[in-house]
């Protein structure tokens, strides 16, 4: 008879899926940036949108291939705008970390899965997160000072993009607070087992 999982274990079963399915999201936005970028000057949001308009509800001239072949050309287009370049810079270097985020974020739930979440390489993964949490924050935080220095006005410094700033910065303190607790918890655990 199979051994009844614990409410934690269900738990992380239901975070795993969440979690495949924001990666796999997370690397499709990836191959978009560019063509939200270009065709988003009034925000990104609009450009996605846009996109996503033209793919799947084409005009009468439009073809759907055509779309999604275009979005590989406007790789080599957003450079040409210092703005575009920064902005997609940005969100491409944003969008590897937290996929990388992601990746370790399901590594813990696989060992709290098999039942094992006092394991050493839960501190590995978190403190691997919590660098990526100051890797987004460091960008972000240049990307508002860009975006400062390029609109000469101290607008941007209310944007998303300072929001970010102290978000991923203490995200990453919390990954790398929790890494030391895991580790911790590991040696312990490590030290019980073999008292016993």
């Amino acid at each position: 008879m199979p051994m009844e999982k614990i409410p934690v274990q269900r738990i992380a079963r239901v975070l795993n899926v969440l979690v495949i399915a924001a990666l796999v999201c997370n690397v499709i936005a990836l191959y978009l940036v560019p063509a939200a970028v270009l065709t988003g000057r009034e925000g990104l949001l609009e450009g996605v949108l846009a996109y996503f308009g033209h793919v799947f509800f084409p005009g009468e001239d439009d073809v759907v291939a055509a779309t999604i072949a275009g979005s590989a050309i406007v790789w080599g287009f957003v450079w040409f705008d210092a703005y575009n370049a920064v902005l997609t810079l940005f969100l491409l270097f944003s969008g590897c970390c937290t996929a990388v985020i992601l990746w370790q974020a399901r590594r813990v739930l696989k060992t709290v899965l098999a039942g094992t979440p006092f394991a050493p390489e839960n501190a590995v993964s978190l403190r691997r997160a919590a660098l990526c949490c100051f890797l987004i924050a460091g960008a972000a935080l240049a990307r508002v000072l860009f975006s400062v220095w390029y609109y000469r006005s101290p607008l941007p410094l209310a944007s998303y993009n300072a929001l970010f700033v102290p978000m991923f910065a203490m995200g990453g303190l919390l990954c790398w607070v929790c890494s030391a607790l895991f580790r911790q918890a590991a040696e312990m655990k490590a030290e019980n087992d073999l008292t016993i």
